[in-house]
């Protein structure tokens, strides 16, 4: 492909940045901040809602654990129910309009929780209808962004555009737990997904100054929608790093979320922690998990790439099972919290490394649909783990769920051992097929 095209030829051709020459990357680099400034914004007010919405339906509503357990499972199941087809619809869409749907949906459905509760007629069916609406719009926001993202960053720059993402999240969600929190405490938890409706609308605004041109894919002459999903799910399935990372994340997120479908359960109902210490887990989350995606470029220069993964899983599964008995009403709350947190910093190397890979080893006209076939694999297989955990929770209790995903998750390290990643020490670039 050429890369030496005037700037009026830009408008009508569909380039990533790899195939754009140096004159015209400042004004990428200026749609990738305004595209981090979207996710910035919109991570915030999720991690006021990551609190906010479960209080709504154990406090609240008086929801069982089950109960609790279900509403966890909506806000996953779109990745079962349309995870695969999303990939080719992203595919045929122009990424960024895609993004300011979504965002303005998800601002439309969070909205719905206030008015509901000021009308007296807010009820566990309403929230089931409202997550499940989050899942659906997060599923397109989430594909389309990770498919727009190279087209901003390539090469060398998209490791680091990722650490900067991942780092910015996790600083704004630092803030966004105790924010919601707070905001559970002052208006009461119905109110307080206010914040999270208000920052979707400032993301879609954000991402509607974004200026490098995007033409929208041809219809005439595409395959079938089924033959599209099946090349989504041959790339991912034939690439023995691309299956591994699959099968190694789908455990994570299954068993992971047996846990954390029961965790707020736990410490809200059972132990009876206020809403401020219910969000400080989240915040201490978010503080491990900047402090690990500070260090991704370290470990991976120590370790090699596919080492650095491994001890990241299996470090991070060893920290979280340690956590599980301390989850007490008394000092041992804090030392749990401190174990959770560290989990997560290691965690880091893994999370950011498999985005990487996905992006770096995908050719870019497949990346939606590859992005959607990891996505409909390892998220969907979250609502069943949400389902298993709520009834864990509501038979054997709250604490033998985060037990039983607790052990789980040093499982998913197996894949990723029985693989060439072990010894990988750089991400092969794309069409470089292990």
């Amino acid at each position: 492909m050429r890369t030496d095209l005037p700037p009026s030829d830009l408008a009508s051709r569909d380039l990533s940045a790899r195939d754009l020459p140096a004159r015209e990357r400042p004004s990428l680099r200026r749609d990738f901040r305004r595209l981090w400034t979207a996710d910035t914004v919109s991570q915030l007010g999720t991690g006021v809602t990551l609190v906010a919405l479960p209080l709504v339906a154990i406090r609240t509503l008086h929801a069982t654990p089950l109960e609790a357990g279900l509403l966890v499972m909506c806000e996953y199941l779109a990745a079962l129910l349309i995870g695969l087809p999303v990939g080719a619809w992203v595919d045929r869409m122009r990424h960024r309009r895609v993004m300011i749907t979504a965002d303005l949906a998800r601002a439309a459905l969070l909205g719905s929780v206030p008015v509901a509760a000021a009308l007296d007629l807010l009820s566990l069916p309403q929230l089931y209808l409202v997550a499940f609406g989050l899942s659906v719009g997060t599923a397109f926001f989430d594909t389309a962004f990770q498919s727009h993202l190279p087209r901003l960053l390539g090469g060398d720059d998209l490791l680091a555009g990722n650490v900067r993402l991942e780092t910015t999240r996790n600083v704004v969600q630092i803030g966004g737990p105790g924010l919601g929190g707070g905001a559970v405490a002052a208006l009461g938890a119905p109110f307080a997904v206010v914040v999270n409706t208000l920052t979707y609308v400032l993301s879609a605004l954000s991402l509607a100054r974004i200026r490098t041109p995007e033409q929208r894919p041809r219809p005439d002459g595409r395959s079938r929608l089924r033959t599209e999903i099946a090349e989504g799910l041959r790339f991912v399935l034939g690439d023995r790093l691309l299956r591994a990372v699959t099968l190694s994340s789908a455990v994570s997120n299954l068993c992971g979320t047996i846990g954390a479908s029961m965790l707020l359960v736990l410490l809200a109902d059972r132990l009876g922690l206020s809403a401020f210490l219910c969000g400080l887990v989240f915040t201490l989350e978010a503080v491990g998990g900047l402090l690990g995606a500070l260090l991704v470029g370290r470990a991976v220069a120590r370790f090699g790439q596919g080492r650095a993964m491994c001890l990241s899983l299996t470090v991070s599964g060893l920290l979280w099972l340690l956590a599980v008995p301390l989850y007490q009403a008394d000092w041992r709350f804090a030392v749990a919290i401190t174990l959770n947190a560290l989990g997560w910093a290691a965690f880091m190397t893994y999370k950011i490394s498999v985005v990487s890979l996905r992006q770096q080893t995908c050719p870019p006209e497949l990346l939606g649909r590859v992005t959607a076939t990891f996505r409909f694999v390892v998220w969907g297989l979250m609502p069943f783990g949400a389902l298993i955990g709520g009834l864990l929770g509501q038979t054997v209790g709250a604490r033998a769920a985060l037990w039983t995903g607790a052990l789980g998750e040093l499982l998913a390290v197996a894949p990723l051992l029985l693989s060439p990643l072990r010894a990988l020490r750089d991400l092969p670039q794309a069409g470089a097929r292990a």
